[in-house]
């Protein structure tokens, strides 16, 4: 595949950070992280695919991040501050907060070494040009409560007398959440380095648009379809699906296309750079959106009336080829895909995706039968949106069912086995298997249901101890079978 880093068959594994195991309510940056890589190491995977890793947002939904640039803080791993005594030893059972990152903070400025308090400086001037404003639009949020659209005039509009006096008046909150942003990349690059060390990439995800309430939108007006006061005029979504039978108002702000090419698409050559050095393959997610876009009137409550609108289309991509040369790109093109978006995907050279819980309705000829898959493409038994493949299994109708084992020759392995083998013999030069198949877990544990809020979505979480033992050598056994062994 034009820009992927990948040998021709390889295979990896999506489970998304926070569904690590360990202390606190969430996965973390920590020797989890480093055993799941040992995992998949023992396997044979290449690839580790995960959610955003933004800070999210209401709902705790990851594609609605309040920032395009910032890692969510949450996902900090308390022990390394412990060890070097920034905090108290209790602060590695709970969700590490505000007050504990302040006193990791003090920690640091006592009792770190020069080098460190060096890489910390040239951090907060490399990345200013994002971090001053999350930093401080999230010091505002702290103390006001409330959307920035909410704030006082002069802060809403960012007068420069409202916000020098901010940040004179918060130096010490925003020197903290700096610190928070610091202790993050410093996390996330031992993981990367100990990940590629042992052959694995990471494969990580971009959401098109950002929320509403967030650090670009509050400092970039310019580039948002927002009024004077703040409010979206119009918001992104999808029009009836296979998600949804009323399609999905997902409420962010849609982007002022003209004004994002007038200025060379600075806005998303920052944000891709950014990913990069974060992963080395990135999902970019509602690709259809760049050929056109479903816009709803921010007044319906429902997707359902919105129309579309073009697309950046190819001089965006272009334009990120020009400035930053590889992309390392994998198009999410599912839902309402037309013959400008798949036009749009190959002008490109960027693989698509292959959701085998969508290949077994309609004739010979639907797109996700393993035997209609390009090499260019990338497979899964499913995604982080759909159910696990047993829960899926589970709720399928006699009809299907049989045409399902037919096509796979009637196995005798139980669901999950039969779907993550066909996923594995695709042609698809990459083949991803959720972490639940690979557990063989029913629909109790889906990660997310699409058109839905609050619940358990975002919350799924595995345990070692649902981990078979002999787990890594049954996979690395397949892998070699189908010929992606790492």
């Amino acid at each position: 595949m034009r820009d992927l880093p990948l040998p021709p068959r390889q295979a990896g594994v999506l489970l998304h950070l926070t569904s690590l195991p360990g202390l606190g309510r969430q996965g973390r940056l920590g020797a989890d992280a480093f055993r799941f890589v040992d995992f998949l190491a023992a396997s044979g995977f290449s690839v580790w695919q995960m959610l955003p890793i933004n800070p999210v947002g209401l709902g705790g939904s990851p594609y609605q991040t309040s920032s395009a640039f910032a890692g969510d803080q949450t996902l900090i791993d308390p022990v390394p501050l412990m060890e070097r005594g920034w905090l108290p030893k209790q602060a590695a059972m709970g969700q590490v907060g505000y007050d504990d990152f302040r006193a990791a903070l003090r920690g640091f400025c006592l009792h770190s070494e020069g080098v460190e308090r060096q890489a910390f400086i040239e951090f907060v001037e490399r990345e200013a040009y994002w971090l001053d404003d999350y930093a401080l639009f999230h010091v505002l949020h702290q103390e006001l409560g409330c959307g920035w659209w909410e704030w006082p005039d002069e802060l809403r509009d960012r007068t420069p007398q409202s916000l020098s006096q901010a940040r004179a008046r918060l130096a010490d909150r925003i020197t903290c959440y700096r610190f928070q942003q610091f202790l993050f990349f410093e996390q996330w690059r031992a993981l990367k380095k100990y990940a590629n060390e042992r052959g694995i990439l990471l494969f990580g995800d971009v959401p098109i648009f950002v929320a509403h309430d967030s650090a670009e939108v509050w400092a970039h007006r310019e580039l948002f379809e927002v009024d004077e006061y703040g409010h979206p005029t119009i918001v992104a979504g999808v029009p009836p699906d296979y998600f949804s039978a009323t399609g999905q108002r997902w409420g962010n702000p849609l982007y002022r296309w003209e004004v994002m090419h007038q200025n060379g698409y600075r806005f998303w050559e920052q944000r891709i750079n950014t990913q990069l050095e974060l992963f080395d393959l990135i999902r970019i997610d509602h690709f259809r959106g760049f050929e056109s876009y479903w816009a709803i009137p921010a007044h319906e409550q429902y997707a359902i009336n919105g129309c579309w609108l073009p697309g950046p289309g190819n001089a965006l991509f272009d334009r990120l080829r020009e400035k930053l040369g590889r992309l390392p790109l994998v198009a999410e093109d599912l839902g309402i895909i037309t013959d400008e978006v798949r036009a749009l995907k190959e002008r490109q050279g960027l693989p698509g995706m292959k959701i085998l819980q969508f290949a077994f309705s309609g004739g010979a000829d639907n797109p996700y039968l393993p035997y209609n898959h390009e090499r260019r493409s990338v497979v899964y038994t499913g995604t982080h949106d759909n159910d696990t493949t047993l829960g899926w299994y589970n709720g399928l109708d006699e009809a299907t069912r049989r045409r399902l084992y037919d096509y796979l020759g009637n196995p005798a392995e139980p669901m999950p086995w039969p779907l993550i083998r066909s996923a594995l013999a695709s042609r698809s030069q990459l083949a991803m298997l959720p972490m639940q198949d690979l557990l063989g877990l029913d629909g109790n544990h889906r990660m997310n249901t699409p058109g839905t809020n609050g619940g358990d979505n975002w919350r799924w979480r595995f345990t070692w101890e649902q981990t078979p033992t002999d787990l890594a050598a049954r996979l690395r056994g397949l892998l070699s079978l189908y010929g992606r062994l790492n």
